[in-house]
C-alpha cells in the first residue's frame, strides 16, 4: 500500500533540535542564550513574535504555567531521570530540596533554595518540551526586563507591592508599558496577589539560564522506567500482577476514580452546601440549572468538579475518599525518586453497583464479581515516556485485553471542547504512519457530551513537542488531512506494535495495526486550536466546561471495559453449563 508521507515542512525546526542535542551531550552547562538564535528561526506557532521587540504576553503565559515559580530566582536547570543519577553527578539529596510544581506540567521539580532547580524527565520528549519552554521564557523575560526597568511602572509597582492591581492600576500600568490590559489581566489571574512584586523581580534583575543534562541514554531512561514499576509491584504487595489480565488506560487520576467510587455523589449534602456558602454566585446558579434542566450540563459532572475545590479546603475529605477508594479496590501509587506519573490500580471484582455513576449502569454487571482482571490507569505521560512506560508494563503482566487513551490534543478543524476520534496516526518520534480500527465511534461519546461535537475517522499526528511547531510544519500536515496534533499515541502504538510482532517498531513505514488482538481506543478532546491566534493553553483555561469532554470520553472507556469484561466472564459461564 502507497502512503502520502507528510514532512514536516520546517529544516529550522531539524536544525534546532540538532542544535540543542549536541550542545548538550556537553558534560558542563549549557547557556540558554546560545539557542535563542535557533529558536526564533522556526518561528514557533506558539512563540509568533519571538523576534519582535515587543512581547508576545501568549508566548510568556504559556511558559510560565510549565514552569515552576522559582524559574525567577534560577540561575541553572539540571535534568536528570531518577535520583540515583542526581547523586552520580554531585547532586547529592536532591530530595530534600523544596518541592515546587508548576500549574501546565507534571514534572517533579525541586528547587536548592538558592539557584538550582532539579527536574525529573521520563524521556527525550521532556527535553523537547523543557529546552524550548527555557528558551521561550528566556527570550521573554529580557524584553519584559528592557521594557520596565527604566518606566516608571517601577515606581507604581513599588507603591503597590503589598495590595493586589485593581482594574485601575493595571489599565495604568498599561500605559506605561503597552502591554494590554488582556493581556496584563491573564497575567494577574496567574499571579495573583504576587504580580507586583513578580514584574519587580524582572524589572531589578537581567536573568541568564543555563540547562545541564546529566544523563541521556536510552538504558537511562530504561532504568528510570523499570524503577517506575518496581514501585508500583512494591505498593501493591497483595497483588501479583505476571497473574492478571490487564486493561491498561492513559488518562488523569480523576475522573475514573470519580466513576467508579461514587463518593462525590454521596457527598452532594455537604458539597451543595459549601456551593451556598460562596460568595459568587455562579456555581449556585449553575447546579440549581442543572437540576431544572435549563442547561444539558451533567449532575455528576458539577459534582465532580465542586469535590476538588471542596478538598482543596478540608483535607481531611481526600482521606475519606481515598479510604472509600480502597474498600473498592482502587489503588493510588504516587510515583517515587523518578519521573511524575501517578498509577491507579482497580481491581474489577471489588467495583459495587451502587457506587458506580449512572452512566455506567449496564446489564449483567454483577457478573464482574468473577473477574480476575485489574485496570492499570496512569497519569497520561509526556511524549516517548507513553512507549516506555506502556512496554514496561506489557512485560510484566499476564495478559492486555485493550489499551485505551484519552488525552488532550490541539484540533486544526474543531472547537475547544470537542472530541476528536482518528483510526490513522503519524508519529513524529518513529515518521511511522499507523493504521488501525479505533474502538470507539462518535455514536459512543456523543450522548454523554453536553457542549462539543464528536469527530469520528479522523486523522492524528504525535509531534515531538508544543514549541516545535509552526504554521508552514501545520500546514503540511492539514493539506494531508491531519486535524488532531497531540504527542502519545503514536509512541503507544510503537509500544502497541511490539506486544503483537516479533520485533521492534520500524521506521518511517505505513503500519497496519488492523489485526490486533486487542481493543485499540483513542479519544482526544480539544484544548488548543493553533490557527487562532493566542488560543492556546496558556490563555485558555478549560475550568468547569473542561469536564464535559472529560466525563464523556471517560465514560465511554469505562463502559468499554466493563461490557466487554462482563461479555467475556458470561461467554465463560456458558460454556461451563
Amino acid at each position: 500500500m502507497e502512503r502520502t508521507v507528510p514532512s514536516r515542512g520546517s529544516d529550522e525546526i531539524a536544525l534546532y533540535l540538532r542544535t540543542y542535542y549536541s550542545l548538550l551531550r556537553s558534560t558542563r552547562e549549557v547557556q540558554i542564550k546560545t539557542l535563542i538564535e535557533a529558536h526564533t528561526r522556526i518561528n514557533s506557532a506558539l512563540h509568533v513574535a519571538a523576534d519582535d521587540p515587543q512581547p508576545d504576553m501568549a508566548a510568556f503565559i504559556y511558559v510560565i504555567l510549565r514552569l515552576p515559580p522559582c524559574i525567577a530566582q534560577a540561575r541553572l536547570v539540571v535534568m536528570g531521570q531518577s535520583e540515583q543519577v542526581f547523586i552520580e553527578h554531585g547532586y547529592e539529596d536532591v530530595e530534600s530540596w523544596q518541592p515546587v510544581f508548576s500549574p501546565g506540567r507534571r514534572r517533579r521539580n525541586f528547587f536548592d533554595g538558592d539557584e538550582t532547580i532539579a527536574v525529573y524527565i521520563a524521556s527525550r520528549s521532556d527535553i523537547d518540551d523543557l529546552i524550548p519552554s527555557l528558551t521561550a521564557y528566556q527570550i521573554e523575560r529580557r524584553k519584559l526586563y528592557h521594557i520596565f526597568r527604566d518606566s516608571p511602572a517601577v515606581k507604581l509597582l513599588s507603591d503597590n507591592i503589598d495590595n493586589p492591581l485593581s482594574d485601575p492600576l493595571l489599565s495604568e500600568l498599561s500605559t506605561l508599558t503597552g502591554i494590554s490590559f488582556d493581556d496584563l489581566d491573564r497575567l494577574r489571574r496567574i499571579w495573583q496577589d504576587t504580580m507586583a512584586s513578580n514584574l519587580l523581580v524582572i524589572a531589578r534583575e537581567k536573568q541568564s539560564l543555563s540547562v545541564r543534562l546529566l544523563a541521556g541514554s536510552l538504558a537511562d531512561y530504561r532504568r528510570a522506567t523499570r524503577r517506575w514499576w518496581l514501585n508500583v509491584v512494591k505498593s501493591t504487595p497483595e497483588i501479583s500482577f505476571e497473574k492478571h489480565p490487564i486493561y491498561f488506560v492513559s488518562s488523569n487520576t480523576h475522573s475514573m476514580a470519580n466513576l467508579l467510587s461514587g463518593f462525590a455523589l454521596e457527598m452532594e449534602p455537604e458539597l451543595v452546601r459549601y456551593i451556598e456558602s460562596q460568595e459568587t454566585t455562579e456555581l449556585q446558579t449553575e447546579y440549581v440549572d442543572i437540576l431544572e434542566r435549563n442547561v444539558p450540563s451533567s449532575r455528576e459532572n458539577f459534582l465532580y468538579y465542586t469535590l476538588k475545590k471542596y478538598e482543596s479546603l478540608y483535607p481531611e475529605t481526600r482521606l475519606a475518599r481515598i479510604a472509600k477508594e480502597q474498600q473498592l479496590g482502587i489503588h493510588r501509587i504516587p510515583s517515587r525518586h523518578v519521573f511524575d506519573v501517578e498509577v491507579q490500580v482497580m481491581e474489577l471484582r471489588k467495583l459495587r453497583t451502587q457506587c458506580l455513576d449512572p452512566r455506567l449502569h449496564v446489564s449483567h454487571i454483577q457478573a464482574l464479581e468473577n473477574s480476575n482482571a485489574l485496570i492499570i490507569n496512569i497519569d497520561f505521560p509526556l511524549g516517548m515516556a507513553a512507549y516506555l512506560v506502556l512496554s514496561e508494563i506489557a512485560r510484566n503482566i499476564a495478559e492486555i485485553r485493550g489499551v485505551y487513551i484519552m488525552g488532550k490534543a490541539a484540533t486544526l478543524n474543531g472547537r475547544i471542547g470537542d472530541v476528536m476520534i482518528p483510526n490513522v496516526v503519524h508519529d513524529e518520534q518513529s515518521l511511522n504512519t499507523f493504521l488501525f480500527t479505533n474502538c470507539f465511534s462518535a455514536d459512543d461519546v456523543a450522548p454523554q457530551l453536553a457542549y462539543g461535537t464528536v469527530m469520528d475517522n479522523q486523522k492524528s499526528m504525535s509531534a515531538l513537542g508544543t514549541f516545535l511547531q509552526n504554521e508552514s510544519y501545520m500546514d503540511v500536515f492539514y493539506r494531508e488531512g491531519y486535524t488532531v496534533i497531540e504527542m502519545e499515541v503514536g509512541p503507544y502504538l510503537s509500544s502497541i506494535y511490539e506486544m503483537i510482532r516479533p520485533q521492534r517498531y520500524p521506521i518511517n513505514e505505513l503500519v497496519d495495526l488492523h489485526n490486533a488482538p486487542f481493543p485499540i481506543g483513542i479519544l482526544h478532546y480539544a484544548s488548543d486550536t493553533p490557527f487562532s491566534k493566542g488560543k492556546n493553553l496558556g490563555t485558555q483555561n478549560l475550568s468547569y466546561f473542561g469536564m464535559d469532554p472529560t466525563y464523556a470520553t471517560m465514560s465511554a472507556i469505562m463502559r468499554q471495559i466493563l461490557l466487554n469484561e462482563i461479555d467475556r466472564i458470561l461467554k465463560i459461564e456458558q460454556g461451563n453449563n
